[in-house]
């Protein structure tokens, strides 16, 4: 159980689409619009890690159409989440971002995030430790990957808005903003390109 928790940790604590848009949303729009995002990225995860565990999310992305229809989604809407980012109090004319994503934002990031889908499979189909019986294993499984994602995001998210309340120059705070939205991409292209070469 305790190698299971330590992968789960190192698995969880790398940069992936959902880190780094926490700590994005929490420099570009500070901590309360970064809370509510993250509550959503915490409720996706889950309804995620169900999907996998009930088999379902192998059944839907068993269909190579679906399969490519939700990698177009995907990256449409991690475009939208940079551009979000990238813009956020730029006072850039009419490229200013001054809502953040928000809960929903948060919850279908998730859906569209192909590491949430590969962490999880993972995660929910390796490391057995209680043979005896999948469901309580399953069980013990969310207990701690819960319990270790809520502090790893909340520090991603501490991050993002420790950066914002420094008040750096405007310069400066567009350079951070474009800096993370640009990392937030490249994780999805190698996300994508990583997907497409396993199928």
């Amino acid at each position: 159980m305790l190698e299971f928790a330590v992968a789960v940790f190192f698995m969880l604590i790398t940069p992936g689409p959902g880190v780094l848009t926490t700590a994005g949303v929490g420099a570009g729009f500070g901590w309360r619009s970064g809370a509510t995002f993250l509550t959503g990225l915490f409720l996706g995860t889950n309804l995620v890690a169900l999907l996998v565990v009930s088999g379902l999310a192998a059944v839907v992305l068993s269909a190579p159409g679906l399969r490519t229809i939700l990698t177009f989604a995907s990256v449409v809407f991690f475009l939208y989440l940079a551009g979000k980012i990238a813009f956020s109090g730029t006072k850039i004319g009419f490229l200013e971002a001054t809502a953040a994503p928000g809960l929903m934002g948060g919850i279908m990031l998730q859906f569209i995030n192909p590491k949430a889908y590969a962490v999880n499979n993972l995660i929910f189909s390796g490391y057995p430790f209680w043979q005896d019986s999948l469901f309580i294993e399953a069980a013990i499984k969310f207990a701690i990957v819960n319990a270790i994602w809520i502090p790893v995001h909340i520090i991603w998210l501490w991050a993002g808005v420790s950066l914002k309340r420094l008040s750096l120059p405007e310069g400066t705070q567009r350079m951070i903003n474009f800096g993370m939205a640009a990392s937030l991409l490249i994780v999805v292209a190698l996300a994508v390109l990583s997907g497409q070469s396993a199928s």
